[in-house]
C-alpha cells in the first residue's frame, strides 16, 4: 500500500513539475517576465512550487476531516498573505516622456501582473487540493479494503479452525460439571476459557463492542495466563474505564496483550508484565510494558509483522485520531496506543 501510495504522489508531483506549471509560463504573461524581469520571474516560479509543494505536505483534506478549521484558515490566510504581499513586488515604471502617462501605464501594468499572479496562485491551489482530495480518498479506499482482507483471512482461518459452536458450548458444559466439586481454582478457570470462546464466536462478525466487554474478555485472558505462569513472572493489569458502553472494534488489543505474554514471560528468570487501559471522556489510551525475554534479534523479527497489521487496522478505522509508538530500551519494550474515539 506504501509503494502504491508514494507511486501515485510521485506521478500527481511530475504531471504538475513538468506539464501545468510550464504551459502555465508559456501560454500565460510569465513567459515575458523570465526576459524582462528575470529575478521578478524566479521569485514567482519558486513562490508557486512553494506553495503546491507545501499544501500538498499540510493535506487539508485531512484536516477538513478532523474538523481543524482554525488551522484551515489559518493555512489559507497565510498563502494569500504572501501572494498579496509577492503583488507589492517592486518593478521597475513605465518609462514614458509625459510623467502622467509613466504613472498611469505603471499602474495598468501592475495591475495586470496582479491579475495574472492571482490567477496562476488560484489554478496551482485548485490544482494541489483536487489532487490531495483525490490522493487521500484512494488511499483510504486502499486502506479500506486492506483492512476487510484482513477480516476476511481472520474470519476464513476461525471457519477453517471452528467446531460447531453448539457442540462445542455443550461439550464444555459436560465437561464442566464433571469439574465441580474437584478445585475451585479449576472451575474458574474454566468459566474464564467458556467466556473466552463466547465471546470470540459472538464477536467475530460484529463491527463493533462494548469497551467493557473487551476489557473483561482482556482481564479473563490475563486470568487464564496467571493460572499458566510461575511466581517469576508478575503481571499487574489495570483498567480504569468511565463509559463502559462506549463502543469500538473487537480484539483491537488483543494482539499486544498476546504478544506482552509471548515475548515477556520466564519460568527461570524474574520479570514483569504491565497492562493498562484507560478510557476518559472518549480518549482511549491502552498501554503494554513488558521484559524481553526471549532473544532481541527474533523481537524484531517477528513482533512488527502483528504490529503492522494493527497500524493499518488503526490508520482504516481511526484515520488523524490515533498514535501508536513502541520503544525498546533496557531490555524492556514499551506500547502505547490512545485513541479519540469521538
Amino acid at each position: 500500500m506504501k509503494n502504491i501510495e508514494y507511486t501515485t504522489g510521485r506521478l500527481i508531483d511530475l504531471c504538475f513539475c513538468v506539464v501545468l506549471m510550464p504551459l502555465m509560463v508559456l501560454l500565460g504573461p510569465a513567459r515575458a517576465w523570465a526576459s524582462t524581469w528575470p529575478l521578478f520571474f524566479i521569485v514567482v516560479v519558486a513562490f508557486l512550487y512553494a506553495c503546491y509543494f507545501v499544501l500538498k505536505k499540510l493535506n487539508l483534506p485531512k484536516l477538513l476531516i478532523n474538523k481543524d478549521y482554525r488551522r484551515i484558515a489559518a493555512i489559507t490566510a497565510s498563502f494569500i498573505a504572501a501572494n498579496y504581499l509577492l503583488t507589492l513586488y517592486p518593478l521597475p515604471q513605465v518609462d514614458f516622456i509625459t510623467p502622467s502617462m509613466t504613472e498611469y501605464q505603471t499602474s495598468v501594468r501592475d495591475h495586470e501582473v496582479a491579475l495574472s499572479l492571482w490567477l496562476m496562485f488560484s489554478l496551482v491551489l485548485a490544482y494541489s487540493i483536487v489532487t490531495s482530495i483525490v490522493t487521500e480518498l484512494y488511499a483510504q479506499l486502499i486502506r479500506t479494503r486492506e483492512i476487510q482482507a484482513q477480516r476476511d483471512r481472520a474470519e476464513l482461518a476461525m471457519f477453517k479452525a471452528q467446531i460447531s459452536p453448539h457442540f462445542l458450548f455443550n461439550t464444555l458444559n459436560t465437561l464442566y460439571s464433571l469439574v465441580i466439586g474437584t478445585s475451585q481454582k479449576a472451575e474458574d478457570a474454566f468459566i474464564k476459557f467458556t467466556d473466552i470462546l463466547k465471546y470470540t464466536y459472538v464477536t467475530i462478525e460484529s463491527e463493533t463492542v462494548a469497551i467493557g466487554e473487551e476489557a473483561a474478555y482482556i482481564g479473563n485472558y490475563i486470568d487464564l495466563q496467571r493460572i499458566r505462569l510461575n511466581d517469576r513472572t508478575k503481571v499487574v493489569w489495570q483498567c480504569d474505564i468511565d463509559d463502559p458502553a462506549r463502543e469500538l472494534p473487537p480484539m483491537l488489543m488483543l494482539t499486544f496483550v498476546e504478544n506482552a505474554f509471548k515475548y515477556g514471560t520466564s519460568a527461570t528468570r524474574d520479570c514483569e508484565i504491565i497492562i493498562s487501559l484507560k478510557l476518559t471522556d472518549g480518549h482511549l489510551e491502552f498501554r503494554t510494558r513488558n521484559s524481553i525475554m526471549k532473544h532481541a534479534d527474533q523481537l524484531r523479527t517477528e513482533l512488527p509483522k502483528g504490529i503492522d497489521n494493527c497500524r493499518a487496522r488503526l490508520e482504516g478505522i481511526y484515520p488523524g485520531r490515533h498514535t501508536f509508538a513502541t520503544t525498546e530500551r533496557d531490555n524492556i519494550f514499551d506500547l502505547c496506543m490512545t485513541i479519540e474515539l469521538d
